[in-house]
């Protein structure tokens, strides 16, 4: 069933605004009748039948709630190396389509792409609608957060999670010994385009990282998040 998130609790008759409205109506040609889910990342999902698409706006009327049960049990954040081009917008989509909670766009020594303050801002703003977009798509109930961007060291200084996992082309632990279903927060880093330095490497492992390998072969940068966060969906039981 098709979803839409909204910044309020769905509850009685409720009007689309403009945006959501030409969604439905005109991108997928839902009419009277047609039912959708609404969810407002509070963890409920809230059926609703479209009751009016005229006049350019769509009137829906909320007819049951329940519990959501798309968010896994374990929060993955995303340290990505900020890569050329528009890599970055494929690894968004993907890894909320499969259960990201946050993803923070990493400077690294040699990450090529630097955009300025401003350009940061613009890339942002589209960073987010593509989450929104995947997230609707694939029956989320949260749209992932796209933290700001920021560099390597700043970006491990704050993070919390309970378990930091750095993917490296030089080797490591196996992600079967580090993953179970109990766990609560991962927190993974993906280098750019020719990975991390080893400094960079080292500056992990003091935080408390752990160096995990996804296999003999060497991944591109926007395949390695994919892979990784597929892997961890599956030890945690997420993926079953």
């Amino acid at each position: 069933m098709q979803k839409l998130f909204v910044d309020f609790e769905p509850n009685g008759q409720i009007t689309l605004n403009e945006e959501q409205s030409r969604h439905i109506a005109k991108s997928l040609r839902m009419r009277k009748g047609d039912m959708l889910t609404l969810t407002s990342g509070d963890g409920n999902d809230y059926g609703c039948i479209i009751e009016n698409t005229d006049g350019g706006l769509v009137t829906l009327s909320v007819c049951y709630k329940q519990a959501n049960n798309s968010e896994p049990s374990v929060k993955v954040t995303l340290y990505q190396g900020v890569p050329k081009a528009s890599k970055l917008e494929d690894v968004i989509q993907k890894c909320t389509e499969l259960g990201i909670s946050a993803i923070c766009p990493t400077l690294t020594h040699r990450s090529v792409s630097r955009p300025d303050e401003k350009s940061a801002k613009k890339k942002k703003q589209r960073y987010e609608k593509i989450a929104l977009e995947a997230a609707q798509q694939s029956g989320r109930g949260i749209v992932p957060e796209i933290m700001d961007m920021t560099v390597l060291e700043k970006a491990v200084k704050n993070d919390d999670s309970e378990l930091k996992i750095l993917f490296y082309e030089g080797g490591g632990e196996s992600l079967k010994s580090m993953i179970n279903p109990n766990i609560k927060s991962i927190s993974i880093y993906i280098g750019p385009e020719g990975g991390f330095e080893e400094k960079e490497v080292e500056l992990i492992k003091a935080a408390g990282g752990k160096i995990a390998s996804l296999g003999p072969r060497i991944l591109r940068t926007q395949t390695a998040p994919v892979a990784a966060l597929t892997a961890i969906m599956l030890l945690s039981d997420n993926l079953e």
